[in-house]
């Protein structure tokens, strides 16, 4: 059984991981009845946590806000993560949080016990980010609060929206998932008007508050929310499309594809059609290649022209060696290499 006051920091530190605790469970973790749980809580209220209790079968605690915030107890992993996701955030994408973010980790810093300051020091002092070949777009972070409560609360939300070709529409949807890929933030939810899921970009949106009433949870676009927005991206900006047969189960293409390059769909347990694309014929062919697998294609006729020149090329390439099963010219008459028939 921990002692009193070791045993109010776990406690504490429970309430921060999660939202609702049944009192059984904190019992059950802390390794006591359930009756020394609510003497502890009632400790913990003495000092200032604003710990509420919860109504239902079980009963349960919450931690809620204050007016100021407690202390986070985090163990070592945990006070590394945080300490690697400030730097990172100090760089991010995200509009107003970069100077806040090195503050935080300033005194996140000045905390750390001796053991741990070489791990963060070395991450680091030992990591150089890529500058991103073009500027990304920020959001603003007062935008991603928003969205996110409203994924969250499930509730209806009204927003004006900014399409890539400047024009203005007022969108009424079912936020679902916030998604973020590389420099980019996506919103999916389901669109009320059209009737269907939607993404939409976060830097483009400007929400109307207050929200609307409460929707009941639908099934997710198919494969979740980051695949929805990898395969509507993708697409999105592809000049060529194409769909090609490939003589491998479903399973083995997916493997060996980026989700960024298609979709894959089951035709048989032995062959899948691919739906592909990119903005130039070419760069289709390539992917095709590196599948390392037969396939057949018929459409668009520019892939068909290219994948006919590259055919061309790679016989003139090979045209004077040898068969993959000739012995080698220097070889003695009479012998073969092992292995050879």
């Amino acid at each position: 059984m921990l002692e009193t006051s070791a045993r109010l920091l776990r406690l504490l530190s429970l309430l921060q991981a999660r939202r609702d605790w049944p009192g059984p469970a904190l019992a059950e973790r802390l390794g006591v009845s359930e009756r020394t749980v609510r003497r502890d809580v009632d400790r913990l209220r003495d000092l200032g946590y604003p710990v509420h209790a919860t109504r239902g079968t079980d009963g349960g605690y919450r931690l809620g806000a204050g007016t100021a915030m407690p202390p986070l107890l985090l163990d070592d992993d945990e006070a590394v993560a945080v300490a690697v996701g400030l730097r990172h955030a100090a760089g991010g994408t995200v509009a107003g949080i970069e100077e806040t973010s090195l503050r935080a980790l300033a005194k996140l810093e000045q905390v750390l016990p001796a053991r741990l300051r070489p791990r963060v020091g070395a991450l680091q002092a030992y990591t150089e980010p890529v500058p991103p070949d073009r500027p990304g777009p920020v959001v603003d972070p007062a935008v991603l609060t928003v969205l996110a409560a409203a994924c969250r609360d499930r509730e209806r939300l009204r927003f004006d929206y900014r399409g890539h070709d400047g024009s203005a529409t007022v969108r009424a949807v079912e936020p679902y998932r916030l998604v973020s890929w590389g420099r980019r933030w996506y919103l999916v939810a389901w669109d009320v008007d059209r009737e269907d899921w939607r993404t939409f970009r976060v830097d483009r949106v400007q929400p109307r508050t207050p929200t609307g009433p409460r929707f009941p949870p639908r099934e997710p676009p198919e494969g979740g929310a980051a695949a929805y927005v990898t395969r509507g991206v993708s697409a999105a900006a592809w000049r060529y499309r194409a769909r090609v047969l490939v003589h491998a189960p479903a399973e083995v293409v997916t493997a060996r594809i980026n989700p960024a390059v298609g979709v894959v769909e089951a035709r048989d347990e032995r062959s899948c059609v691919l739906d592909t694309g990119a903005d130039t014929p070419h760069t289709i062919a390539v992917h095709l290649g590196l599948l390392d697998l037969d396939f057949e294609v018929t459409e668009p006729p520019e892939l068909v022209a290219r994948l006919r020149v590259l055919t061309d090329r790679y016989a003139r390439a090979t045209a004077d060696a040898p068969p993959a099963d000739a012995p080698p010219a220097d070889a003695p008459p009479g012998r073969r290499p092992a292995g050879f028939r």
